[in-house]
C-alpha cells in the first residue's frame, strides 16, 4: 500500500504539466478545424470569413460543407471553389491553400443574399469544431465581435473599362494578366423574361458559375467589378422592377451577387426618373454605393441630350451623389473625332454646372466620366489610338472622375479591314493596346 502511494505522488507532477498544457494522457493530438466569422453585413446580406485551422497532422486538401437556410443565396466567393447542391454548400481549397503545416491557417470568403447564417458546418466530414459564429457570438476557443458595417467598399476605379459579361472571353482574369488591369464594368444586369428577376444580358442567371467563377478569379489577384444596368438592348430592370423597392432589391441582389459595391446606369432609353433616383439613393445611403449615369451624347457642342440632363437635375434634388459618364461616340461632329469628343466632354461640364451650380469646376471634372468606343463606332467615326489619346490627355489634365471604354472584347485587330463588330475594334491594333493605353490613368 505504502510503495502504491508512492508511486502515485510520483506520477502526481508529470499529470500536473500534462493537465496545464491542455493535454491528457490520452496524448496531445488536436483535430482540424474550421470557424465561420461575419465579416459585416448589411439589411439585405453580409459577408463571411471561414478560417480552416490544422491540429497536430498537417493536412493536404479541404472540404467545407454547410447548409444556408431557406431565403439566403450564395453569391460571390474567393479563394476556394464552391459546388452547391440546393442549399448546401460545399467548398474546398484553391490550388494554393490546400496544404497547412500543423497548426497553419488559411481563410475563404464568400457573400450571401439574405440573413440566415450557415449551419451544420463540416470540415472533411467532421463537425467543424469551431462551428458558426455570427456577430456578437462567443464560443469555447474563440471570441468574435463583429460589427454591422457596410458592403464592401466602392472600387473607386478611375479606369474600368466596359466587357461583355455575357461572353465567355476574353476572361476578366485573362485580360488583368496580360495587362495589369484589374478593375472592370459588368455589362449588362437586365430584366429577364419572367419580370423583375436580375439576370446577365437578360438571359444567362445571376450567379451563373461561369460569371461567378470570373470573378472570383479576378479578385484572387485583387480585381474589382462594377454592375452595369441598361445598355442599348433591353429588357431594363428599371422599367420593369415597378416600384421603388423593387427595383432597390434588384439592384442590391445584382451587387451581392458579385461582391461590389459600384453600380452603373447606362441609359439609352426612357426610364421612370423618379423611381430610378429613389431606388438609387436608397442603395446608396444604406450600402455608400458609387453610383454613375452613363448618358447618350446629343452633339459635340451640346452635350447629353435633354433626357439626361433632367435625369441629373432629379437626383441632385434628391441628395443622389452620381458620376457623369457621357458616351462619346456616336453623335454628330465636323473636324478632328478626337477633339469633338473632348468638345463633348467640356459641354457636358457646362450642362453639369448648371445642375450643381454650388460645387467648383474641380469638383464638377471629379464627377465627369468618358466613355468612348474604341475603333469604329456604330454611326462611323473611327476612334483610333491617336483620339482615344487625345481623350485621355483631356482627362489628365482636367483631373476628372473616371475613364472606360466599350468594350474590352472589341480591344483586339482581329478585323483591321473595317466594319462593326463585337468581337473586334475593325481597326488595325495590337492585342489590348487600347487597355494598355488607358490602364495608368490615376486622375
Amino acid at each position: 500500500m505504502r510503495k502504491a502511494m508512492l508511486a502515485l505522488a510520483a506520477a502526481l507532477p508529470v499529470a500536473g504539466l500534462l493537465m496545464a498544457a491542455g493535454l491528457s494522457d490520452a496524448g496531445a493530438a488536436t483535430a482540424s478545424s474550421a470557424v465561420i466569422s461575419t465579416d459585416s453585413s448589411w439589411s439585405t446580406g453580409y459577408q463571411d470569413k471561414v478560417t480552416i485551422t490544422a491540429g497536430s497532422t498537417a493536412i493536404t486538401s479541404w472540404k467545407v460543407e454547410f447548409d444556408l437556410p431557406a431565403g439566403s443565396t450564395m453569391g460571390s466567393y474567393w479563394d476556394a471553389l464552391d459546388t452547391p447542391s440546393g442549399q448546401h454548400q460545399v467548398f474546398t481549397n484553391r490550388e494554393y491553400n490546400g496544404s497547412l503545416a500543423a497548426g497553419a491557417s488559411t481563410t475563404f470568403g464568400f457573400l450571401v443574399s439574405g440573413t440566415g447564417q450557415p449551419v451544420n458546418c463540416k470540415l472533411n466530414g467532421q463537425p467543424c469544431g469551431g462551428g458558426s459564429t455570427p456577430p456578437t457570438t462567443t464560443t469555447t476557443t474563440t471570441t468574435t465581435t463583429t460589427t454591422t458595417t457596410s458592403p464592401p467598399p466602392p472600387t473607386g476605379a478611375k479606369f474600368s473599362p466596359y466587357i461583355d459579361i455575357t461572353s465567355a472571353t476574353p476572361a476578366l482574369a485573362d485580360v488583368a494578366r496580360a495587362t495589369g488591369q484589374k478593375t472592370f464594368n459588368l455589362a449588362f444586369a437586365l430584366a429577364d423574361s419572367t419580370g423583375c428577376n436580375v439576370a446577365w444580358g437578360g438571359t444567362i442567371p445571376l450567379n451563373d458559375s461561369r460569371v461567378i467563377g470570373e470573378v472570383n478569379d479576378l479578385r484572387a489577384l485583387g480585381g474589382s467589378v462594377t454592375v452595369s444596368t441598361g445598355g442599348a438592348q433591353g429588357p431594363y430592370l428599371e422599367n420593369t422592377c415597378g416600384s421603388v423597392s423593387a427595383l432597390t432589391a434588384a439592384y442590391e441582389k445584382a451587387l451581392d451577387a458579385v461582391g461590389s459595391n459600384s453600380l452603373d446606369v447606362d441609359v439609352e432609353a426612357s426610364i421612370p426618373t423618379a423611381t430610378v433616383n429613389q431606388a438609387l439613393l436608397a442603395v446608396q445611403q444604406a450600402r455608400g454605393t458609387t453610383i454613375s449615369y452613363t448618358l447618350r451624347v446629343q452633339g459635340q457642342d451640346y452635350g447629353v441630350d435633354p433626357f439626361s440632363v433632367s435625369i441629373l437635375q432629379d437626383a441632385a434634388s434628391r441628395g443622389l451623389n452620381v458620376l457623369v459618364n457621357p458616351m462619346v461616340m456616336d453623335f454628330g461632329f465636323t473636324g478632328d473625332w478626337g477633339q469633338a469628343m473632348v468638345s463633348a466632354a467640356n459641354a457636358t461640364i457646362g450642362q453639369m454646372k448648371t445642375v450643381w451650380p454650388s460645387k467648383s469646376d474641380a469638383q464638377i471634372k471629379a464627377m465627369l466620366g468618358l466613355t468612348p468606343m474604341i475603333g469604329v463606332n456604330d454611326s462611323g467615326m473611327v476612334t483610333t489610338k491617336a483620339a482615344a489619346q487625345t481623350v485621355l490627355g483631356f482627362a489628365q489634365s482636367n483631373h476628372i472622375g473616371r475613364l472606360a471604354f466599350w468594350s474590352v472584347g472589341r480591344d483586339n485587330g482581329n478585323c483591321a479591314s473595317g466594319g462593326v463588330s463585337p468581337t473586334c475594334s475593325g481597326i488595325a491594333q495590337g492585342l489590348y493596346d487600347f487597355t494598355n493605353l488607358y490602364k495608368g490613368f490615376n486622375g
